[in-house]
C-alpha cells in the first residue's frame, strides 16, 4: 500500500534469506513445514490503519453490548451447550478482506469473525523473525494500543494462565501433533509454559478434570481450549469426560463463544465496512443478483462448504435452510505488487484479548493470488500464505 516501501522490499529481497528465515521458524516445529508463509509480509499506511481499526473497534463495541448474548442464544447446537461460559469471550477477531471502494481507495471489509483463539503465540514469533531477516521501516509495528512483544506476552499470559500454575493449565487439542497450527502450541508452551493435551487424555474424577505429565496425574484447573467442536464430530471422537457436564475447572476461550461469534454472527453485525448478510430461511423472496452473493453453512471451519458461484437451483436443494447464510460478494482488490508481476489480493485479522473489555493487540495476514484463500486456490504460487501486517500510526 506504501509504493517506495513495497519496492524498496521487492527489490532487495533474497531467495537465500528467505530459505534461512523458513529454517529458523520451522525449527520450532521439528523442521516441518505445515503452511506457506508468504515471501512478505503487508505494509500498512496510516490511513488505512486508522479505517481498519475504527472498523474493528466499532464491531466489538457491537459484541459487547448487553443484547448480543441474547440474540446469539439460537447459535449454540442443542448437544454443545457447555457449562460455566464467561459473560464474554476472551479471544476476539474480525477477517477483513482488503478492497477498492467506489472512490478509489483501499478500504477494509469484513469477510468473517471468531470468538475463538487464533495463533497468538505464532504472530507474535513471527514479528521477531521478520525483523531479523528482512529490513522493516523504523517506526512501524504489528501491535496495537501500545503494545510491544513484552508487554503482549505479558497480557497473553494474564488471559491464559491468570494466577495459576502453568502446569495446571492445558492448550486444549485434538490430535494436537498432527494438526497444522502445532508451532503455535510449541511457542504457547515456550511462551507461558504451559503443556499441550489431546482432549483423549484428559480424564475426570468425580467434577475434577486430570492429565498426565511425565507419569504423575495433574489437576486440571484452567483450559485453554482450541478444540474445534466440528472436526472432534466429523473425525468421531469421544472425549474420556463429558463436555457437558459441569467440572471444577474454568475455561479460556470457552467452547460456547465458538458459535456466538461465528458465521451465525455476520446478519447481525452492521455498519460501512460490514457486507450485507442474510439467514436463508429469513429471505422471503432471494436477491435478483444471486451472481453477487455468496453461500456459507453456519457450522463448518476454514472455508469448508462454501458456494461461491450461487444459483437457484443450489439455494431450492437446501432442506436446512436454518444452517446457511447468503452473505454479498466482497471483492478483493491485488495490492501486493510481486516480483512475477501477479499481485497478491489480502485478507487482515484483527486479533484482540478480552479481559475487562475487548482490546485490540496484534493480527495475522493471508493472502493469495487464487479465486478464494486457501491451498486449493493457490497451487504452484509464491508470494502467497501467512504472515503479518506493519502499520505506521497516524
Amino acid at each position: 500500500m506504501i509504493p517506495e516501501i513495497r519496492n524498496d522490499f521487492n527489490s532487495n529481497f533474497n531467495e537465500n534469506t528467505y530459505n534461512n528465515f523458513l529454517e529458523e521458524i520451522w525449527s520450532k516445529s521439528n523442521g516441518i513445514n505445515d503452511f506457506r508463509i508468504n515471501e512478505t509480509p503487508l505494509f500498512m499506511d496510516a490511513k488505512f490503519s486508522d479505517t481498519i481499526q475504527r472498523a474493528s473497534n466499532d464491531l466489538a463495541a457491537q459484541i459487547n453490548n448487553p443484547e448480543f448474548l441474547h440474540r446469539t442464544n439460537s447459535a449454540l447446537p442443542k448437544d454443545w451447550d457447555i457449562p460455566n461460559e464467561g459473560a464474554h469471550p476472551n479471544f476476539l477477531q474480525f477477517d477483513f478482506a482488503v478492497i477498492k471502494n467506489e472512490n478509489g481507495e483501499h478500504v477494509p471489509m469484513l469477510i468473517e469473525l471468531q470468538g475463538f483463539a487464533s495463533l497468538y503465540s505464532f504472530q507474535a514469533y513471527l514479528d521477531v523473525m521478520i525483523r531479523k531477516y528482512f529490513q522493516v521501516p523504523e517506526k512501524f509495528h504489528v501491535y496495537f494500543n501500545g503494545f510491544n512483544f513484552q508487554s503482549y506476552i505479558a497480557k497473553l499470559k494474564k488471559i491464559i494462565v491468570a494466577d495459576y500454575d502453568p502446569k495446571t493449565v492445558v492448550l486444549l487439542e485434538i490430535q494436537p501433533n498432527t494438526q497444522k497450527t502445532r508451532i503455535d502450541f510449541n511457542l504457547t508452551k515456550e511462551f507461558l509454559g504451559i503443556e499441550t493435551v489431546c482432549v483423549t487424555e484428559v480424564y475426570s474424577k468425580s467434577n475434577k478434570l486430570f492429565y498426565k505429565l511425565d507419569g504423575s496425574e495433574i489437576q486440571i484447573k484452567r483450559i485453554y481450549n482450541r478444540v474445534i467442536f466440528d472436526e472432534l464430530i466429523n473425525k468421531n471422537i469421544t472425549p474420556k469426560f463429558d463436555l457437558k457436564d459441569e467440572y471444577d475447572v474454568e475455561w479460556t476461550g470457552h467452547p460456547n463463544w465458538f458459535f456466538r461469534i461465528s458465521k451465525h454472527t455476520l446478519p447481525l453485525l452492521s455498519g460501512e465496512f460490514v457486507p450485507k448478510c442474510f439467514y436463508l430461511n429469513d429471505l422471503r423472496r432471494l436477491p435478483d443478483d444471486l451472481e453477487n452473493y455468496v453461500l456459507k453453512p453456519l457450522f463448518s471451519f476454514a472455508g469448508s462448504g462454501v458456494q461461491i458461484d450461487v444459483t437457484r437451483e443450489i439455494l431450492d436443494k437446501i432442506p436446512d435452510r436454518e444452517n446457511y447464510i447468503l452473505q454479498e460478494k466482497v471483492n478483493y482488490e491485488p495490492i501486493i505488487k510481486t516480483p512475477d508481476g501477479e499481485n497478491a489480493k489480502a485478507e487482515i485479522r484483527m486479533m484482540y484479548l478480552w479481559d475487562n473489555e475487548p482490546v485490540l493487540v496484534n493480527n495475522l495476514l493471508r493472502t493469495s493470488k487464487g479465486k478464494m484463500m486457501g491451498v486449493d486456490y493457490n497451487k504452484n504460487k509464491t508470494w502467497i500464505g501467512a504472515s503479518i501486517a506493519y502499520h505506521k500510526s497516524l
